[in-house]
């Protein structure tokens, strides 16, 4: 018989494990998931998901635009049906948009056959509403699986992962806190993930949109510059918009 400790020492690396392998930001067990880029000298990338939520996505959208930065969204499908003028003002702007599942529930995460309608119902309403095709998919929590590469791979999608910026932003603890966690984490190359929604039921986001203004602040005063995540790994991933298709 397994004593208590025991077990609960076996359970706890069980449950670590599982952590690691399907939603932890680095492991690369399942297929090649990038959560940070060569940094080309001094570069960072800004990525938010969860939106759009407005108003705080504009917001955002009109403070990176003042600094002449862009970033990556990965906007869930049915935010973008609620807010469509939002992800048009972000093409509009020079953001790069990807796909971050239509309803952002953990349960249909597991099954490849409901992601695979949450991620083919999403690049439509991207398509339809903004002209522009995403091939970048960032999973909701980074939860991934086996198969979930395999049906990323068959429709031209690359899987995008990161490092949140705080575990505990969604929460919107203090902007000055979250900023603080960035800067004392920061390096080249990083692929940092703020949430301008919140799953996709909007919430307040005031908070996320001050750390961000710090961060961006204080890292130009260091010396970072800003990429957008396919710059930052060296890739053209916006596919063609429908009229250069034709």
């Amino acid at each position: 018989m397994i004593a208590a400790p025991q077990a609960a020492g076996l359970a706890a690396l069980a449950l670590g494990t599982t952590y690691w392998t399907f939603m932890s930001p680095q492991s690369q067990i399942l297929g090649y998931y990038p959560y940070h880029g060569a940094g080309h000298g001094r570069a960072v990338a800004l990525s938010f998901d969860d939106g759009p939520n407005e108003p705080y996505t504009t917001q955002l959208a009109d403070f990176l635009a003042d600094q002449q930065i862009r970033a990556t969204f990965f906007q869930v499908g049915s935010c973008v049906e609620k807010f469509p003028d939002t992800s048009r003002r972000l093409i509009a702007y020079g953001h790069e948009i990807g796909n971050h599942s239509y309803s952002h529930q953990f349960h249909r995460c597991w099954i490849d056959s409901t992601m695979q309608t949450e991620i083919d119902r999403t690049q439509q309403i991207l398509s339809d509403t903004t002209g522009i095709i995403p091939t970048l998919y960032r999973p909701p929590w980074l939860l991934r699986t086996r198969p979930l590469f395999r049906s990323l791979s068959e429709r031209g999608l690359q899987p995008i992962s990161g490092e949140f910026c705080h575990p505990l932003e969604p929460f919107q603890p203090a902007a000055a806190f979250i900023a603080k966690r960035v800067l004392s984490t920061v390096r080249p190359g990083k692929i940092i993930i703020f949430h301008d929604g919140f799953d996709a039921r909007g919430g307040n986001r005031a908070n996320t949109v001050e750390a961000v203004k710090i961060v961006v602040r204080s890292l130009r005063e260091s010396g970072y510059t800003f990429a957008t995540v396919s710059e930052l790994l060296a890739a053209d991933v916006t596919a063609p918009s429908k009229s250069q298709m034709r």
